[in-house]
């Protein structure tokens, strides 16, 4: 995690400690809450969202490329220098 400083209005305080103190809960964890829910209201996708959705895809594709985990270097290679 990253620690960051921020400025609240003293309403905004009060407010998620009443919040905090009712859920039993950090300040910092429902701060980092309301950051993913405006994440996600903004079109933002959260990282568990991107994790489910790769390891869904994982294996559903096929590269009719026989060596490729060998030479996956090189094919990388080839197609950023084309």
């Amino acid at each position: 995690m990253v620690r960051l400083q921020v400025q609240l209005e003293e309403r905004q305080l009060e407010a998620l400690r009443r919040l905090a103190a009712a859920d039993d809960r950090s300040l910092s964890d429902l701060v980092r809450e309301g950051v993913d829910a405006l994440v996600r209201a903004r079109g933002g996708v959260s990282r568990e969202s991107v994790k489910e959705r790769s390891l869904a895809a994982a294996g559903r594709f096929h590269s009719r490329t026989p060596d490729l985990a060998r030479n996956h270097d090189r094919y990388l290679a080839e197609a950023f220098a084309e």
